[in-house]
């Protein structure tokens, strides 16, 4: 019998649909009455903001392409114009879920807690006299009221600047209407808190403005009033070949990104029709790029109610991360590395480590030199001036990656300030972003030894994001690998190609071509009748010649088990296709980040750990590296420990089914559709799991996570 066909559409997810699907698992995290109530509150919020950058970069990249003349088809058969009518739809259905979970369930839930988010008529007395004085004092003052006429052109909006849009009409000649913009002002909160005793009361900003502009159009009635926000096309449209320098290149895009094309309207569900044509014409936006929204425009802002608000009853349990012990022999980090490589899960382990072992770049007379790349870092970076007070001393080389989205500015301002101070700064390749994460000490021991140590991480160098994202880091000194960064550094400085970077995997070198042939090596060992099995977690999924050497592993006999947390593209449980690979996805807690790849290699396990996802802009766009976990004890954590724990989980994993859509794990348990989750020793989650072990107290084991196959035991130990 004839193998089917691997190009056949029917065998590949829409990317796009994918990305919605995701979203909505986060959205389902904020209608989960199990989560403390503030936690509900910030997955609302990130659920608006991730839709933000999705219509910012994926849905503007559409329209453009349409507009431009472009409708080809993707893997999974779909034309653009197909993709842009899905969307459509799809989105102005999640905006509606997300308003019914903001007006039915997390609003009322919040009140009852304390916490209120009040209108105009529900203020009393005292938060009456203090809006007077908040609009005449702080508002008034940064305000500029427009009227839309021949003499005063309709103000250029800024992307995703919250606005209100009213309809005048002049008291002297009331036949006529006019447009009226107020710009909000971005220098105050969208929420302000107000005076109150035995609660936590806010009123939006955007109720306040429309309160005020009685006062600012006097002259005039008011007819109707209501708050927009428009979305522009945020991507950055760079000529590096042409570019003179990719900086200036940069910075002059970015201005450029704050005035895009609008590819999307937010207004307010009740706003007067007039207001919305006029809008949609001065935005030239098509109906679908409009939508009315049942509550405040911009559900993101909803985060600061829980910055503002101090209630650790109502949000996560804090735990504090496992610092990084050394043996009792070592005197120093370089000394424990020397015997033995080290292997840190965060947030689980602290990242204080990390910091301290660049840090030493400066503090460490015996480090000679240092090379870091830098692709997101927070705000108050330790890293940035530890490398900057180790420039007065000693070779320091920075790879600062200027177009990594959202975040260019303030890399701009860092690689400025690392200049100034004598880093030698490089931005990478032209046409390629530098995504990988890698720092590599030079450094003379005690010993007289010159050694180099290294290391290479999943996540970027963020001490913020280090306590909310989970990210693997290794540090190692073993001699090959610390040669392979070396030579990584010269590629990203002087594109110096070596004819290998083993045992390293190098995008857009090689990486790509390896992960297949890993692939297909499984593939083989399945077919002799050898242990064959692969585990792979990662963001997305989306390569189409990944995808497709998985499908002929899977027909080949190989056991394959997929932690994705957001894009995949692959279709799992095809017969004769996908039988034998099993998706899911984990949306908890923590944002999963980790790249991890295990091998069962005929009995010889290999796992690899990195930068990239199967994506083609990790494989063929981007510097990416992965590195093999050489050490037994650390293979033995990262498969007895980590990937067990997520394949266990039954309370936060969802599993991909064929048709594209997820399901709960513990709703597919059994092939049956359960309706409550389990409970009691029958509940595991992977991240309430590695909290436990991180301080200490590991729960039992859980239940077992791949029935009739190979399965791996959790392991009690950490080290």
């Amino acid at each position: 019998m004839a193998r089917p066909s691997l190009e056949n559409p029917a065998y590949y997810l829409n990317r796009d649909t994918s990305w919605l699907a995701f979203n909505r698992r986060v959205l389902e995290e904020a209608e989960d009455e199990n989560n403390p109530e503030l936690e509900r509150l910030k997955f609302l919020a990130i659920s608006a903001s991730n839709l933000d950058e999705f219509f910012e970069i994926r849905v503007a990249a559409m329209v453009q392409q349409i507009e431009d003349g472009y409708n080809d088809a993707g893997p999974d058969g779909l034309t653009l114009v197909e993709r842009r009518d899905a969307l459509a739809r799809l989105t102005h259905e999640f905006v509606d879920d997300q308003y019914q979970c903001w007006n039915s369930r997390l609003r009322p839930a919040l009140g009852e807690n304390g916490i209120r988010v009040l209108s105009l008529h529900e203020l009393d007395p005292a938060a009456q006299r203090f809006v007077e004085q908040y609009c005449e004092k702080e508002l008034d003052p940064l305000l500029t009221p427009v009227t839309v006429d021949p003499a005063h052109p309709f103000p250029r909006v800024m992307n995703k600047a919250l606005c209100l849009g009213l309809l005048l009409r002049r008291r002297r000649r009331s036949a006529l209407t006019y447009m009226g913009v107020v710009v909000v002002p971005r220098a105050l909160p969208r929420l302000v808190r107000l005076p109150s005793e035995g609660s936590s009361d806010f009123i939006f900003l955007a109720d306040l403005v429309a309160y005020h502009a009685v006062r600012m159009y006097r002259g005039y009635d008011i007819v109707s009033a209501a708050p927009f926000r428009v979305t522009r096309n945020s991507n950055l449209y760079l000529q590096e070949e042409e570019a003179r320098s990719l900086l200036e290149s940069v910075r002059a895009e970015l201005h450029n990104r704050r005035k895009g094309d609008a590819v999307r309207l937010e207004i307010e569900a009740d706003a007067d029709p007039e207001i919305i044509e006029r809008l949609k014409t001065v935005f030239a936006l098509e109906a679908w790029q409009v939508f009315p929204v049942k509550g405040p425009v911009n559900l993101s802002r909803l985060f600061n109610i829980y910055e503002q608000t101090q209630r650790p009853d109502l949000k996560y349990r804090s735990f504090a991360p496992r610092e990084l012990r050394l043996t009792a022999k070592s005197k120093d980090l370089f000394e424990e590395l020397r015997g033995h490589d080290i292997l840190l899960h965060h947030p689980y382990d602290s990242y204080d480590a990390v910091i301290s072992f660049i840090e030493s770049a400066a503090a460490d007379d015996r480090v000679l030199s240092v090379k870091q790349t830098l692709y997101r870092t927070n705000e108050h970076s330790l890293i940035v001036p530890s490398l900057i007070d180790a420039a007065s001393r000693k070779e320091v080389t920075a790879v600062v990656e200027l177009k990594a989205r959202f975040d260019e500015a303030s890399n701009i301002r860092w690689a400025r300030e690392l200049e100034d101070a004598g880093v030698q700064v490089f931005h990478g390749l032209v046409g390629l972003k530098t995504h990988c994460k890698l720092s590599l000490l030079v450094r003379r021991d005690p010993d007289g030894v010159t050694r180099s140590y290294a290391h290479i991480g999943t996540g970027n160098y963020n001490a913020t994001t280090a306590r909310i994202y989970t990210d693997l880091s290794l540090f190692t000194a073993a001699p090959e690998i610390t040669r392979a960064v070396h030579d990584v550094f010269s590629f990203l400085t002087a594109y110096a190609e070596n004819p290998s970077y083993d045992p390293l995997l190098v995008a857009p070198l090689d990486l790509a071509e390896k992960c297949i042939w890993l692939i297909d090596r499984e593939a083989e060992y399945a077919r002799q009748g050898r242990p064959a099995r692969i585990v792979a977690k990662m963001n997305a999924l989306l390569d189409k010649n990944i995808v497709q050497a998985l499908y002929r592993a899977s027909q080949a006999g190989v056991d394959i088990d997929l932690i994705v947390r957001g894009i995949c593209a692959l279709r799992p449980g095809v017969r004769g296709v996908s039988d034998r690979i099993r998706v899911r996805s984990l949306v908890g807690r923590f944002l999963e980040h980790s790249r991890i790849f295990y091998f069962a290699n005929a009995g010889q396990d290999e796992i690899y750990t990195g930068s990239a996802d199967w994506m083609p802009r990790n494989l063929y766009e981007r510097v990416e590296v992965l590195t093999p976990v050489r050490d037994e004890l650390l293979r033995e954590r990262v498969r007895g420990e980590i990937l067990e724990a997520y394949l266990a989980d039954n309370l936060k994993a969802r599993n991909l089914l064929q048709d594209g859509t997820y399901i709960r794990a513990w709703q597919a348990a059994g092939g049956k559709r359960k309706q409550k989750p389990p409970a009691g020793a029958a509940a595991f989650s992977a991240q309430d799991f590695l909290i436990a072990l991180a301080e200490g107290k590991p729960p039992l084991n859980p239940p077992a996570a791949t029935p009739a196959r190979k399965r791996w035991t959790l392991a009690e130990r950490v080290r």
